[in-house]
């Protein structure tokens, strides 16, 4: 019989929509304490919402804040949050690139800095970043993006170094296709070239990759840390 996890607070970034969405539930429905940050809409039933932009330092401070005097303290924290400008090298402004780049890779360090204050203290935390396939494989059209996602990779090791004495784990999770409303605006055509690419020959659900990032966060996965664990059905074996 397995047993019931150990109820923790949970903060995801970005819990509005997506994969961040499918996580607060999953994390509700496990019985945690959980709070999502986004810059408009809201989580689902039973998560806190606070309003934070990963951009802005001071908005993620006052976002713990709020969580933490709410919740109690943070010992969970997946960096979800993120943004695509999707364009080909040559067409790709700067702006392009280092607003990605700010969203996503510092954007999450900003994030990441400010749990680990009370994760030290508390020594326990498990961080996790949402990171992808691309930022493995690569792909046409997102230099931006999987550097910033491949750059999630080196800090969660890093991070294992300083940390990881402290009974802290961090660790990257690397979803593949995903069935979101993103996905669903594209063309048949397309959808099906994709899918000719994976494997399992399907897109995974939002769930699906919710249950694994839970698992990650949980006490069985305790001496799992700098881990990359591949949500994609076979599509990036090896990588």
């Amino acid at each position: 019989m397995t047993t019931p996890p150990t109820p923790r607070t949970v903060l995801i970034t970005g819990g509005n929509r997506g994969i961040g969405y499918a996580l607060a539930e999953e994390f509700v429905a496990q019985g945690h304490r959980v709070a999502v940050t986004a810059r408009s809409g809201e989580g689902p039933e039973g998560a806190l919402t606070v309003r934070a932009d990963v951009t802005d330092a001071a908005s993620i401070d006052a976002a713990f804040t709020e969580v933490e005097a709410a919740l109690g303290p943070i010992e969970v924290v997946v960096a979800n949050a993120g943004i695509t400008r999707d364009t080909l090298l040559l067409r790709m402004s700067e702006d392009d690139f280092t607003e990605v780049i700010d969203a996503n890779l510092t954007g999450a360090w900003r994030v990441v800095k400010r749990a680990s204050k009370g994760m030290l203290k508390a020594r326990f935390g498990r961080i996790i970043f949402i990171s992808s396939v691309s930022g493995l494989l690569g792909a046409a059209g997102q230099v931006n993006y999987s550097a910033s996602k491949a750059g999630l990779v080196g800090m969660a090791r890093s991070l294992t170094r300083e940390l990881g004495s402290r009974n802290i784990t961090a660790n990257v999770v690397a979803p593949g296709l995903i069935e979101t409303d993103m996905t669903a605006e594209l063309p048949d055509a397309q959808l099906a070239d994709y899918k000719k690419s994976i494997p399992a020959g399907r897109f995974a659900t939002p769930a699906e990759v919710a249950k694994v990032v839970a698992w990650v966060a949980s006490d069985d996965a305790a001496y799992i840390s700098g881990a990359i664990i591949p949500v994609d059905g076979g599509l990036g074996m090896g990588h």
